[in-house]
């Protein structure tokens, strides 16, 4: 029970739900900013965190700054979280108004016929991406995540995931776990793997990010190379209530005969489509972690 009752947890995200879903609209508009800065007060670990990655993307900028950033970024969390869960409902967002830069580099990965690997990070919008190209996009999106430590917490925001059109997968150690993954980009479908956390343990490839030393998981490179499948960094910012603009980059292909060098050009090429979006929109990169 005290696991669900943490911040994270079962409880908070039911409740989110419900306002989010069968509050009035004004709610779903207003409360978010509020419940940030509640949250920026009472989880000094994921304050801190957002601290210094800020300082990582956009260097110092004083005191005042750095905290007015740093309530931006839970504002923009909290207002991107309520609107994902109202997903399906009256309140839910219509994603044929949403603007899109590059959408012809996603029809053309997609005209390849392989399937797509969608390269991204987390920020305003990206766990219901699915709908964005329902136009074209005819077979399951599939978002491949860290598994959460609270398993009902998991299922519900699955379940919630799954009704804007996108289907969860779960990262793990299982060396079978591509497998789901190769069958869905072979049915031409898409796979959207998040780039901006490497657990312990996770395979990574150094990369030069945000101007230093940094490392990317080589899950996207490694399952272009076996898959023939195109990896498309693709990025999505919540732009205003209920509105988001999405940019995509072009079209990064890997050979199946890639040598350690062709990969590592390739890692490379998703670290600076990265470091782009995230120096442009720092207070909507939701990375509460170190």
């Amino acid at each position: 029970m005290e696991g669900r009752l943490r911040y994270d947890g079962y409880f908070w995200r039911r409740l989110a739900l419900l306002g989010a879903a069968k509050g009035p609209t004004w709610l779903l508009r207003y409360s978010p900013p509020l419940i940030a800065l509640a949250a920026m007060a009472l989880v000094p670990e994921a304050r801190h965190a957002v601290q210094r990655n800020l300082t990582r993307v956009r260097g110092r900028r004083g005191p005042a700054a750095d905290t007015v950033d740093t309530a931006r970024t839970f504002a923009a969390y909290a207002a991107s979280l309520a609107e994902a869960l109202a997903a399906g409902s009256k309140n839910g967002v219509s994603f044929q108004s949403h603007t899109v830069d590059g959408k012809e580099n996603m029809y053309a990965a997609l005209d390849r016929d392989r399937g797509v690997i969608v390269a991204s990070v987390h920020s305003g919008g990206w766990d219901v991406l699915g709908a964005l190209f329902a136009d074209r996009v005819r077979t399951q999106v599939t978002i491949v995540m860290e598994p959460e430590r609270d398993p009902v917490a998991r299922k519900f925001h699955d379940e919630v995931r799954e009704r804007a059109g996108v289907k969860v997968a779960h990262a793990g150690d299982d060396p079978l776990a591509a497998l789901p993954l190769l069958r869905a980009l072979r049915e031409k479908g898409i796979v959207a793997l998040l780039c901006d956390r490497t657990p312990q343990g996770m395979k990574t490839f150094d990369v030069e990010l945000f101007g230093a030393p940094g490392r990317i998981p080589q899950g996207p490179v490694r399952l272009a190379q076996l898959s023939g499948a195109p990896i498309v960094p693709l990025f999505c910012v919540r732009a205003a209530f209920r509105s988001y603009h999405v940019r995509v980059c072009e079209p990064i292909f890997v050979p199946r005969s890639a040598d350690e060098a062709t990969l590592q050009a390739a890692a490379q090429r998703v670290a600076d489509a990265m470091t782009a979006f995230v120096t442009d929109y720092p207070t909507q990169w939701f990375h509460f972690h170190e």
